[in-house]
């Protein structure tokens, strides 16, 4: 079906047999994304306010052959959120009006909320039951619930907690003909034929709308510990990990890689963050504890840190004294993502790869990149789970732009790469807009045809975010 635009004759027929207030001029914010890669051409935002409102909305779109947009807090890192001028404009849908905590079952460590919360809203309602819900990144102010279940979001406690996917019990969703799917359960067993929920979480938006998840909560650990220790690459830091495991089991719930060029990123762009160290080290993990009543993290951490200089795996640590310091660590990592953003990536790849790949894959890769011109590289990331964020940057007295000639064959030689390693292209921030050539050049082709075939089944109009992850249908 050929889509068509959602003009002002469509907002005008649309506004008239809704709710008042539901429609909107759309606002410069919901046109943009982080990375300034598109701009949207929607000229119409649709807010409502509960389930049955989104699925009029869908049933109006779905006999107009008006293609949806969702949008939550737009902090999405594939252009998913938007779409760009070329094509039939679509109506850009937001869930800021639907940002409720419907409920709190502590007793089930399940907490029940409308996809237009936001993650800190949510952190905050668990906290308050004495819980924790443990998704956690660096957006937690802005982004919502239902961008984050649409894209599997990630984060730095996958390594104890698991991704999204993980952490959600049941959801609620707009299909693409208007049915509203009533799988907001909170059942840990629900064997009853096709799992809806998980085919839902990480299609961003392509298979239907998201307007609530029950979410899984956890015990909050009763006390806290982190350190950083200084290694001497990929491989002793997998080492490292694997020590760290073995030691403490399941408490480690963060191990993240940096490397010198990040640190000097943040000296260069945001010098008012202090570092604790008058030389950074090449490279170094921090590791982040969570422990039940009677274990005592730093205690635990220096015994770590003891046994893994005896071994030969680190040469240096710090572990924090205070919650102050610990912030002060955490916060180092925090600010990479924005000192990169100051300098300005030539490419920036969100990869996975084998855990026993990794230090091959770092000593590999400067190689194949020195072929296509000089460049500094930034590699961090959640090491622990295999996932990094391998950034390419001009040298010193350069700019991103001299380098547009050779964007795209950068980005090549690192997905080559990877893939040659059994890895991924898109480890936690889907495939979007920005990746949909990536899927077609590195994706399974029985699975491409799966996913077609569904799209095809439940979306034959070709409504549901056109354009992201799948070409659309010719």
């Amino acid at each position: 079906m050929t889509l068509t635009d959602a003009d002002d004759t469509f907002a005008e027929r649309l506004a008239g047999a809704m709710p008042d207030g539901l429609m909107r001029r759309a606002e410069p914010r919901y046109l943009e994304e982080p990375r300034g890669r598109w701009r949207g051409a929607s000229r119409w935002v649709a807010l409502p306010r509960s389930v049955d409102e989104v699925a009029a909305l869908v049933r109006s779109c779905g006999a107009q052959g008006v293609g949806i947009v969702p949008y939550g807090g737009g902090t999405g890192l594939v252009g998913g959120q938007v779409a760009p001028e070329g094509g039939p404009v679509p109506l850009v849908v937001s869930f800021e009006r639907m940002a409720a905590i419907r409920s709190v079952h502590p007793e089930e460590n399940v907490l029940v909320a409308e996809s237009g919360a936001i993650l800190a809203q949510v952190h905050e309602a668990a906290g308050a039951v004495a819980r924790l819900f443990p998704l956690s990144l660096a957006s937690e102010g802005t982004a919502r619930i239902g961008g984050l279940l649409s894209t599997n979001a990630g984060g730095v406690n996958v390594l104890r907690y698991g991704n999204t996917r993980d952490q959600v019990l049941g959801i609620e969703a707009v299909l693409p003909d208007g049915t509203i799917f009533h799988g907001l359960k909170r059942l840990r067993k629900d064997n009853t034929g096709y799992d809806l929920r998980n085919l839902l979480i990480g299609a961003e938006g392509t298979l239907g709308l998201i307007t609530a998840a029950s979410l899984k909560l956890a015990a909050r650990p009763a006390a806290s510990g982190t350190a950083l220790m200084t290694v001497a690459g990929p491989e002793a830091a997998l080492d490292l990990l694997a020590m760290a495991r073995d030691h403490l089991g399941e408490a480690v719930s963060a191990f993240e890689l940096m490397s010198r060029t990040g640190f000097d990123f943040l000296a260069e762009t945001i010098p008012e963050l202090r570092q604790p160290w008058s030389e950074p080290p090449d490279w170094c993990v921090l590791i982040d504890l969570g422990l039940p009543r009677g274990l005592d993290p730093q205690e635990a951490l220096e015994r770590l840190f003891v046994e893994a200089m005896e071994a030969g795996l680190v040469s240096d640590g710090l572990v924090a004294q205070s919650d102050a310091q610990r912030e002060s660590f955490w916060a180092l990592r925090e600010h990479i993502p924005e000192a990169n953003k100051r300098v300005g990536a030539v490419a920036s790849h969100d990869i996975s790869l084998p855990l026993g790949t990794i230090a091959d894959f770092v000593r590999e890769a400067p190689g194949r990149l020195a072929r296509l011109g000089a460049f500094r590289i930034n590699c961090f990331g959640h090491l622990g789970d295999g996932n990094l964020h391998y950034n390419v940057f001009p040298q010193p007295g350069h700019t991103r732009s001299e380098h547009d000639d050779v964007r795209a064959e950068v980005s090549r030689a690192v997905h080559d790469l990877v893939a040659e390693h059994d890895g991924s292209f898109s480890a936690e921030h889907g495939v979007g807009r920005l990746k949909v050539g990536d899927l077609e050049r590195y994706g399974d082709a029985g699975k491409l045809s799966a996913m077609r075939a569904i799209k095809a089944a439940l979306d034959p109009r070709g409504i549901m975010n056109p354009g992201v992850m799948l070409r659309p249908a010719p």
